[in-house]
């Protein structure tokens, strides 16, 4: 039955060992000052190295690209040293991972940017959307966003230049490759999103110009890396933040035809994943998999089973699984071994120390 996920398969020049994915999930430990990863990461992520890739935490490409406190950055040398740490540990246990590089855009405050204001595609608020700060002086706690500014052209070319020196310091750190975070309503999904793009420049209104600035991204880190480095994550679905597409199937299958020409390594759709959440379209799938010629990844409400059958229908190659792996960390082995999984302690999420992130034993069978 869990054959299908244990098939190794070629991702560019990476020959990974099954087609489990540990998915990019926040939790907010990184060293302060300077928001740098550290041993006790590099355990974490050591200990989940039996999936066949592991994505990295989002990580920011800038002071300015935070939007939560105590998440990693990777624009820093002392930053750079501290994935290095993280990525020697997994690799020592023969593990494959890639960096999440990450801009929030509009999802933050000036509390975590320095007192900035944040940017975005539009000068327009997310509506609803709180985020965790730390100021210094308060005790740390969730606030409103905030209003952003529209970014200009010189903002946009900017930001593009600070993504390819990511994608750079990523391999400094020795990283196998980059997802770039283009999912859950921030910055990049700012600009794709009909409803949170308001330009009426060439980065607005139509399909193909609101899918501009993620193209112009995509390219630079391609140049600097290898486009066989690079991944990509969209939420075609979801309004994670506040992003919203009138037209998501046009929308999201007009960006897997983009990023077949330039020739991404993966592209991982983030499908919704809470309760009563809308189910991805029936002809979405068949119509990416015809549209985009690389490794498909999905992830959301997958079990073994449903995971088996999304790879033995052929509409994806590889399965993330997110809150398994926080409790699970021997999690490719109980399910080829059809152990019981261990639930995780919500409470352990975000922030705090090894409780809840490094103590989650393996399954010993009695």
């Amino acid at each position: 039955m869990t054959t299908a996920l244990f098939q190794p398969i070629q991702l560019g020049k990476l020959a990974l060992k099954n087609r489990i994915v540990m998915p990019p999930m926040t939790r907010s430990r990184a060293t302060q000052p300077g928001n740098v990863a550290n041993q006790m990461m590099a355990d974490y992520y050591a200990q989940r190295a039996s999936a066949g890739l592991i994505v990295a935490e989002g990580t920011q490409i800038s002071p300015n690209g935070q939007g939560y406190a105590w998440t990693p950055g990777i624009y820093s040398q002392e930053q750079i040293a501290g994935w290095k740490q993280v990525t020697d540990a997994v690799h020592a246990n023969e593990g494959k991972i890639f960096a999440q590089l990450w801009h929030v855009g509009r999802v933050t405050h000036p509390d975590n940017i320095g007192g900035e204001q944040p940017i975005s595609s539009s000068a327009h608020a997310a509506k609803n959307v709180k985020v965790f700060i730390d100021n210094g002086t308060d005790a740390p706690g969730f606030v409103d966003v905030v209003e952003p500014r529209a970014m200009t052209k010189a903002d946009i070319d900017q930001v593009v230049a600070q993504y390819r020196q990511a994608a750079l310091n990523a391999i400094e750190a020795g990283f196998d490759g980059i997802e770039l975070h283009a999912a859950n309503g921030y910055l990049i999904n700012q600009f794709i999103d009909s409803e949170a793009n308001l330009r009426t420049d060439e980065y607005g209104g139509s399909t193909e110009n609101r899918l501009r600035f993620m193209s112009e991204v995509v390219a630079a880190m391609a140049d600097a890396i290898g486009a066989d480095r690079v991944g990509v994550r969209l939420a075609p679905f979801t309004s994670l933040n506040g992003t919203v597409d009138a037209t998501p199937s046009e929308t999201y299958i007009a960006a897997a035809t983009m990023l077949n020409k330039h020739k991404v390594v993966y592209i991982h759709f983030a499908e919704v994943d809470w309760d009563d959440a809308p189910e991805t379209p029936a002809e979405f799938k068949p119509a990416i998999r015809a549209a985009y010629q690389g490794v498909l990844i999905y992830a959301g409400r997958y079990n073994h089973e449903k995971a088996v059958q999304a790879i033995e229908a052929g509409v994806t190659d590889m399965v993330g699984f997110g809150r398994p792996f926080v409790a699970n960390p021997d999690l490719p082995n109980r399910i080829k071994k059809g152990y019981p999984l261990a639930p995780h302690n919500p409470d352990t999420l975000f922030g705090g120390n090894e409780q809840g992130l490094t103590d989650y034993p393996q399954y010993c069978p009695s």
